[in-house]
C-alpha cells in the first residue's frame, strides 16, 4: 500500500495547518496517511557546530528514515513573520543534512492557511520556489485564507476551496 505523509510545519499542539493537512491526506483513498507531529522530532536548532561535536540528533535520522517509506507528501505552512515556522525551519535544516534531495522527487501538496485574509501565501510562496531544489515534485498548491470561516466541524466549507483542494488532491493521486 502505497504511504502518504501529512506534516503541519507548526508546533503549535492546536495548528491549524496541521488540521488542514491531515484533512487533506485523508481525502486521499486507499493509502497510508503517516501523520508527522513537528512536536514529536524536537532536536537542537541546527547548527554546524553541533553537528560537528555529536552528529546528526537521533530524531533527525528516525525521521529521515521515514521520510524513506513515502510515497508523497503534503504539507501545509504555519506563516511566521512571512516565513517558515521556527520548528519547521529547523528540522527541514537538520534532514538536509542527511539527504539534499529530502523531498527525494515524489508528489507535494503544498498548502498554508491562517486566520487572516491572506492564507499564509507568502511562506507557501518561499516553499513553491525552494523545494523544487530539494527534490520537490510539486503537484499543486493552495492557500486556504480565513481559516476558521472556511474550514467549520471538521471539514472544509467554502465550495470555491473544497472544489480546487479536491482537484488538487485527483491529481496528486494520479502521481503517488
Amino acid at each position: 500500500m502505497k504511504k502518504i505523509i501529512t506534516i503541519g510545519a507548526s508546533s503549535s499542539k492546536a495548528s491549524i495547518n496541521k488540521i488542514l493537512a491531515e484533512y487533506t491526506g485523508d481525502l486521499v483513498n486507499n493509502v497510508e496517511v503517516l501523520k508527522i507531529d513537528l512536536n514529536n522530532y524536537e532536536m537542537p536548532i541546527f547548527s554546524v557546530d553541533i553537528e560537528a561535536e555529536s552528529g546528526l540528533p537521533e530524531k533527525a535520522i528516525e525521521l529521515n528514515e521515514v521520510f524513506n517509506k513515502a510515497d508523497g507528501f503534503i504539507i501545509s505552512f504555519a506563516e511566521h513573520n512571512g516565513a517558515y515556522s521556527a520548528a519547521f525551519k529547523n528540522v527541514f535544516d537538520w534532514l538536509t543534512r542527511i539527504e539534499g534531495k529530502i523531498w527525494r522527487e515524489k508528489p507535494m501538496l503544498l498548502l498554508a492557511t491562517s486566520p487572516g485574509a491572506r492564507g499564509g501565501s507568502t511562506v507557501l510562496d518561499i516553499a513553491l520556489g525552494r523545494f523544487p531544489y530539494m527534490g520537490g515534485n510539486i503537484i499543486g498548491s493552495l492557500s486556504v485564507p480565513s481559516f476558521f470561516d472556511n474550514f467549520k466541524e471538521g471539514v472544509l466549507v467554502n465550495k470555491e476551496l473544497k472544489s480546487a483542494l479536491d482537484a488538487l488532491v485527483n491529481d496528486f493521486k494520479k502521481e503517488i
